[in-house]
C-alpha cells in the first residue's frame, strides 16, 4: 500500500497532537480522520475500516488497553500505540494485546512517519513461503536460511526464534510473547535468559557485527524486534 490513499485514524485526546499529526499526514499523502475518546475511536474504525491506527493510551472516557482489545475481537488492521516514555509495563501490555508497535511520547516524527509506511508498505505476509530482507532469505517451507545466498546452519530453537521474529517483522514482540511460540512457556524471569542466549547466537550467524546488531534489535526491558526498513530510513541505532 502506498501512501496516497492509505486512511488512517488518529485516536487521541491531545488536541495538539490531533494537529500536528495531521498536518504532516496529509502532506506525505495520507488520509488522517481523527477522535478524541476511546468510545468514538471504536465507532469509527469500525465504521471506516482505517488502513492503519495511531491509539493513545491515555484517553479520558474508554482506557485505552481496552480499546486496543475492543478493534482486536473483530480487526487486524495495524495498531501503533503511543505511550509514554518511561512506563515499559504499559507497552508491554499493549504489545501483547495485539498491538503491531509502539511510540514513546513525546516522539520524533520522522520516526513516527517511517514506522507507519513499514506497517503500510513493507511488512511481509505471513503466508508467504519465502521471505527476502536484503541478503537474509528465510524459506519457510524447506526450512532453509540464506545468508548472502549461502546456507546457514541453525538449531531447531534457533531457527524457530528466527521464523517468529521474520514472520512479524517489523513487529516488537515482546518476551512473553517470544517465550510462548517459541518454547510454550510464558514464565519470563524463569526463562528469558534463554531467550537472550539464542538471540545472541542467532546475532553471531546474521549480523556483520553482533556488537552492533542492525536485523534483531533489542527494545529494552520489552522484547525484540526484527527490522524490516525504516531503521535506514531514520538512521536508527540500536
Amino acid at each position: 500500500m502506498t501512501a496516497h490513499g492509505a486512511r488512517i485514524l488518529v485516536i487521541d485526546d491531545e488536541k495538539s497532537i490531533r494537529r500536528l499529526l495531521k498536518v504532516n499526514l496529509q502532506a506525505h499523502g495520507y488520509a488522517m480522520f481523527e477522535s478524541e475518546s476511546g468510545a468514538d475511536g471504536i465507532l469509527k474504525a469500525s465504521e471506516m475500516r482505517p488502513d492503519l491506527i495511531i491509539l493513545d493510551l491515555g484517553l479520558p472516557d474508554v482506557e485505552g488497553h481496552q480499546v486496543l482489545k475492543q478493534i482486536r475481537e473483530w480487526s487486524r488492521v495495524p495498531i501503533i500505540v503511543l505511550t509514554v516514555r518511561e512506563d515499559v509495563e504499559e507497552k508491554i501490555a499493549a504489545l501483547d494485546q495485539g498491538a503491531d508497535d509502539f511510540v514513546t511520547k513525546p516522539f520524533a516524527l520522522g520516526e513516527l512517519l517511517a514506522r507507519i509506511r513499514v506497517w503500510l508498505r513493507h511488512i511481509p505476509k505471513q503466508e508467504e513461503p519465502v521471505l527476502t530482507f536484503g541478503d537474509l532469505t528465510v524459506d519457510l517451507a524447506q526450512r532453509l536460511v540464506l545468508h548472502h545466498q549461502q546456507p546457514v546452519k541453525l538449531t531447531p530453537i534457533e531457527y524457530d526464534l528466527l521464523k517468529v521474529l521474520v514472520r512479524h517483522a517489523g513487529r516488537v514482540m515482546t518476551h512473553r510473547q517470544l517465550l510462548q511460540e517459541v518454547w510454550g512457556n510464558y514464565n519470563v524471569d524463569e526463562s528469558s535468559h534463554y531467550l537472550r542466549i539464542y538471540i545472541g547466537h542467532l546475532r553471531k550467524k546474521l549480523e556483520r557485527d553482533p556488537a552492533r546488531p542492525s536485523l534483531i534489535l533489542t527494545e529494552p526491558g520489552v522484547g525484540y524486534r526484527f527490522i524490516v526498513a525504516y531503521e535506514e530510513e531514520t538512521n536508527a541505532k540500536d
